[in-house]
């Protein structure tokens, strides 16, 4: 059971580090069918593999589910953020299929043009200070820590999920008005290209919005709001709630909450097309 959309887009999955909720992504992903899959920045954590080698096998297999994708003839484009920022001297090329491009233009069936870029290059926090941003992604990632304390409390109450991080962001002035900052330059940017909207990542908050006359969506992310924004094949945008179209498709297959579809792999665990080893990977990751 599959269903099929033109084009998807996802970001910030953050592959090697702990806050990854990569069962639940490679579920959506062996569920969803598309012309072409855009990977919008944040897909390998870098900065946390540069500290500390982790990659569990639910990571590795939404590797595989991405390659598969690719070698069915899906378009499939990473687009490199600040957390893969090593990832762009290789602008151009294909990793397993998987062609990486610093931004890319996208038509929708309707005719209108999305520019489509991460969007770090637009936060004065990371473009200022590079220091303060990996102090802030620590801090992130703690929080995200609580967060999972907190909610299975909630959970165990009968309370709905909340997020802590958005609630902290919605109720800090300086928050939002760096957000607002964020989005109002990425839509600069999309004007100056003569583009009728931006898809990106980076922020973490899956929203559209129109901004002077222009849309502005963000995919979200897959540490916590587990989001994807997909293109039907009118042209129509949607942003989904990954975690309720996952219950919806085990419903429908009357499978278990529970159910993940985790496959084992066989070592090397990233013996990928091309001769590529775990060990060049990780090479390649941690440089």
């Amino acid at each position: 059971m599959r269903h099929r959309f033109r084009t998807v887009w996802i970001s910030d999955i953050h592959l090697g580090s702990n806050t990854v909720r990569g069962a639940d992504l490679s579920f959506f992903l062996r569920h969803v069918m598309c012309e072409r899959l855009y990977l919008v920045g944040d897909i390998v954590d870098m900065w946390r593999l540069r500290k500390r080698w982790r990659w569990p096998a639910c990571h590795n297999d939404v590797v595989r589910r991405l390659l598969k994708l690719a070698s069915k003839g899906v378009d499939v484009v990473w687009i490199p953020g600040n957390h893969d920022d090593a990832i762009r001297p290789y602008d151009g090329l294909s990793i397993g299929g998987i062609r990486i491009e610093l931004m890319a233009a996208h038509e929708t069936a309707d005719g209108k043009r999305m520019l489509v870029t991460h969007g770090d290059q637009h936060d004065l926090v990371v473009c200022a200070s590079p220091a303060l941003a990996a102090l802030g992604s620590l801090g992130y990632d703690l929080l995200l820590g609580m967060n999972r304390v907190w909610n299975g409390l909630r959970r165990r109450v009968g309370l709905p999920y909340q997020s802590l991080s958005q609630s902290i962001k919605a109720r800090v002035k300086s928050a939002c008005t760096m957000m607002s900052r964020y989005e109002d330059a990425l839509i600069a940017e999309a004007r100056r290209g003569g583009f009728d909207g931006v898809v990106c990542g980076h922020i973490h908050k899956a929203e559209r919005r129109q901004i002077d006359g222009l849309t502005y969506i963000n995919c979200g992310d897959w540490v916590e709001s587990c989001t994807a924004l997909v293109e039907h094949h009118d042209g129509r945008l949607e942003i989904l709630d990954g975690l309720a179209f996952n219950e919806m498709v085990r419903q429908a297959r009357g499978l278990p909450a529970d159910h993940r579809e985790t496959e084992e792999w066989p070592e090397p665990v990233l013996a990928l097309r091309n001769g590529n080893t775990a060990a060049q990977w990780k090479a390649i990751f941690a440089a």
